[in-house]
């Protein structure tokens, strides 16, 4: 009996397969996924290429603007660290080409997400041309060919009177569900599979486009992302074709709601919530916060002023040479922008200031750390700020965005390719890391009460121990764990999808 079921299930199988693969929408389904890919990655490439040419020439810049530096205070708004492409956001490219690539390191502050810079070789318009990435091609054509696989899959047999025909020879209706089901992936599968190949021949021609040894297991776990959500699109498709009697009827349903889930309602949910979040109330109540943060280190300044021995209350204490002195922004974002202390470098100081240079050394070494502390205050302000009125903002739009499977699985991706917010984040981290290894070495150097802190006229500061940054980008294991959530959501919904039809299927009349 279950060899009987084996054997009709392996030629139900063949049968539906054969009529997949022979179908004409099949056919240009495939010939347009393989068109769109192979000549997007080509693009894509061209992309990567262009802003690796940009990140290695911005590395190079930024390098020999460090060491050009004469004094240490001058480092403030010269030191700068860059976030290479990832070669993966071909894949899908999320906030990869959409935030910046270069922070300003600076002691006087802590780095959020607000600070990030573009290269200026980046050109935004050509980013226009490459904002398709691979995945939205998998999302858009291919969950489309599922549902046109599935709309008729029952309702077309039945309409045609050739189901009444198949279970005459005894075929359980389960089986012809699995073999429905097993076929239709098998032929989705293909053009998934047979594009990823095309990719990765593509990289293996370019000499930029240099894979890491874990991104073997994100692009696996990216194609098996792929065959659940293409699964849940034709289950979908499935159960609109068990419970409709006419051909017509499914597929005017299935385009409904592909075109609901996969166009419309991702893009709805952004923009209502950005209609209905409000910010500039928060905003400005940061302002007020980071403001009154630097009143009070300002304050501590001028008391120590008043009470360091020498008349007036001048921070250069009357020294005078020669040099070039300069004003660095040290606290910017897009809406809040405040203190901005003043840096000098001195070649030359006359002979007669040199009485008071020790007085110089000793503010320095009082105020240095004081603003260090000013600034890590005002990290918290601004992260909690960031957090509340962008973060949040954003994982509301991603949590009503996940009513979609379209949304999910772009999510999902998102996170195998490294281009998600968890994969800038990682970034900034890395900077604020970095930013208090050059205090640790500052304070090892003890260059906030030395004279090479604000004069070069004794000897320029030597750069040949200053430590260098390194950024590794987020492991795969977070990567997975970031797509874990979304994939078993889609798992979960392809369960729920498979049982609602089995048990409708089972139950109706032929």
């Amino acid at each position: 009996m279950h060899q009987g079921y084996a054997a009709m299930f392996l030629i139900l199988i063949k049968r539906e397969m054969l009529a997949n693969l022979m179908e004409f929408r099949f056919f240009v389904a495939m010939i347009a996924t393989l068109v769109l890919v192979v000549a997007n990655t080509v693009v894509l490439i061209k992309d990567y290429e262009r802003r690796l040419i940009s990140y290695n020439s911005a590395v190079k810049q930024h390098h020999e603007k460090v060491s050009g530096v004469k004094v240490y205070s001058e480092l403030d708004g010269n030191l700068l660290v860059d976030r290479p492409p990832n070669p993966l956001s071909t894949f899908n490219a999320g906030l990869d080409r959409r935030i910046g690539n270069a922070i300003a390191v600076r002691h006087a502050l802590v780095p959020t997400l607000w600070d990030i810079e573009s290269h200026s070789a980046d050109n935004p318009f050509l980013n226009l041309f490459s904002s398709v990435d691979i995945v939205l091609i998998f999302q858009v054509i291919l969950s489309l060919l599922a549902l046109l696989f599935a709309h008729d899959a029952i309702a077309g047999e039945r309409e045609a009177g050739t189901l009444r025909l198949t279970m005459t020879n005894r075929v359980s209706r389960p089986v012809i569900l699995l073999a429905k089901y097993t076929s239709a992936m098998a032929c989705l599968i293909l053009p998934v599979i047979i594009s990823l190949l095309l990719v990765l021949i593509l990289f293996a021609m370019s000499e930029s486009v240099l894979l890491r040894g874990d991104d073997c297991i994100r692009i696996g776990g990216i194609l098996l992302t792929t065959i659940i959500y293409l699964s849940v699109f034709y289950l979908m498709g499935l159960l609109i074709s068990v419970i409709t009697r006419r051909t017509a009827t499914a597929v005017t349903l299935a385009m409904v709601i592909w075109s609901s889930l996969v166009l419309i309602y991702p893009s709805l949910s952004v923009f209502m919530v950005n209609r209905l979040w409000q910010e500039s109330s928060r905003l400005e109540a940061a302002y007020r916060e980071i403001q009154q943060i630097w009143e009070q280190f300002e304050k501590e300044q001028m008391d120590y002023l008043k009470n360091d021995g020498i008349e007036g209350e001048n921070t250069n204490f009357n020294v005078s040479g020669a040099g070039s002195s300069g004003t660095l922004n040290l606290f910017y974002s897009p809406t809040l922008q405040y203190f901005k202390p003043e840096y000098r470098n001195w070649t030359q100081i006359k002979e007669d200031s040199e009485p008071l240079i020790s007085y110089l050394k000793a503010y320095f070494q009082f105020s240095e750390p004081r603003r260090i502390r000013a600034a890590e205050r005002t990290w918290l302000v601004r992260q909690a700020t960031l957090n509340q009125v962008y973060v949040q903002k954003a994982n509301l739009a991603r949590n009503l965005m996940r009513l979609s499977p379209a949304a999910m699985y772009d999510l999902a991706t998102e996170a195998w390719a490294g281009t998600d917010y968890s994969g800038i984040s990682h970034f900034i981290t890395a900077v604020r890391q970095y930013r208090q290894t050059l205090i640790n070495y500052f304070h090892d150097k003890a260059a906030f009460r030395s004279r090479q802190w604000f004069a070069s006229d004794k000897g320029e500061v030597n750069w040949g121990d200053f430590p260098q940054f390194s950024y590794h980008p987020v492991d795969v294991f977070t990567g997975c764990k970031s797509a874990s959530g979304d994939m078993i959501c889609l798992l979960l919904i392809n369960f729920v999808l498979f049982m609602i039809t089995f048990l409708i299927f089972v139950r109706q009349e032929v």
